[in-house]
């Protein structure tokens, strides 16, 4: 660069610092500021994060000083607030994987449906209305679908099934999958949308119908996020307290039976949290081995739902 140019662009930077000095200061102390306030909320949330790890970990070693890890593992009765006590957790376990799998065997084929509507077939006028609605079910009160399951939706499974008691697992899976339809639908509408025109008008210049094209290239080609949306979703289910804890009851049964009373980890928390349980007692340390046992099946359900995307991850 000629001299005279960097010259004058030298002139001209200490001008504007001539003209605006406290400006120029003021831009200073922001840019020295900043990194570390955004620092300070990124270490927040890490630090809350570890909080509870430790927490967990900790009062769950307590516990396990006097359970064997081995009978609250592989253990099949739990009672452990009403003597003989027992600390078998597969009943909790059973009862939710089984208000999970209901949960998604309603919410993964109606949301799935739902994003390829809104992705291939519907116009953009009715893209923009539904899609808002849909999402709008995220965000109702959990505890709202628990009365609707318990006052609209038992009801109509008594009326089918005679067998079927007020609390049942059934109607409880039915409203938790209601619940986690516009997670399903929201982030496999965006992986289908992701998909590039070229690839559906390559298809369509082959003779391929819409439904061809929105179930042999668009579905295979947003594979991967569709089933990390089947996962978080599944993970969302298994942690599910206010519907569970209305609707499916408090009995702690191995059973696969929907129409019967259950109980699932979440429930069993809420019932023992409501202050009845002496602090340090082997019940109330119970809550912190569910509640480990918990974290780590959904952290586990998250680090899957990563690979997936990663592993059938399709870049364009």
């Amino acid at each position: 660069m000629p001299r005279n140019v960097l010259s004058t662009k030298e002139e001209a930077q200490s001008m504007t610092r001539a003209v605006n000095p406290f400006k120029n200061s003021r831009v200073s102390v922001m840019n020295k500021i900043m990194p570390v306030l955004l620092f300070f909320c990124a270490i927040v949330s890490v630090l809350t994060t570890l909080g509870i790890v430790i927490t967990l970990a900790t009062e769950t070693y307590q516990f396990f000083k006097t359970i064997p890890i081995s009978d609250f593992l592989f253990g099949t009765k739990w009672s452990p607030l009403i003597p003989p006590t027992s600390y078998g957790i597969l009943p909790l376990l059973s009862g939710t994987l089984l208000i999970t799998v209901i949960a998604c065997l309603v919410a993964v084929p109606i949301g799935l449906a739902s994003a390829i509507y809104l992705s291939e077939y519907a116009p953009k006028k009715v893209r923009k209305i539904v899609k808002p609605i849909l999402e709008v079910l995220a965000g109702v009160p959990t505890i709202v679908y628990g009365y609707f399951a318990l006052s609209i939706v038992t009801p109509i499974i008594q009326s089918i099934f005679n067998s079927a008691g007020i609390f049942n697992a059934l109607s409880a899976g039915i409203v938790v999958g209601i619940m986690i339809i516009p997670m399903v639908c929201s982030l496999s509408e965006d992986a289908m949308s992701a998909v590039p025109r070229s690839l559906r008008d390559g298809a369509y210049a082959l003779g391929a119908t819409r439904f061809e094209v929105a179930l042999k290239i668009v579905v295979p080609a947003a594979f991967s996020g569709i089933v990390a949306s089947a996962v978080l979703a599944f993970s969302r289910a298994i942690g599910e307290t206010m519907i569970v804890t209305l609707a499916a009851g408090s009995t702690p049964n191995l059973t696969a039976n929907p129409l019967e009373s259950i109980q699932t980890m979440t429930a069993y928390i809420v019932q023992v949290s409501l202050g009845d349980t002496p602090h340090g007692s082997i019940e109330y340390g119970s809550i912190f081995a569910v509640g480990m046992t918990l974290f780590v099946i959904t952290f586990l359900l998250n680090i899957l739902a990563q690979y997936i995307a990663r592993r059938f991850r399709e870049e364009y």
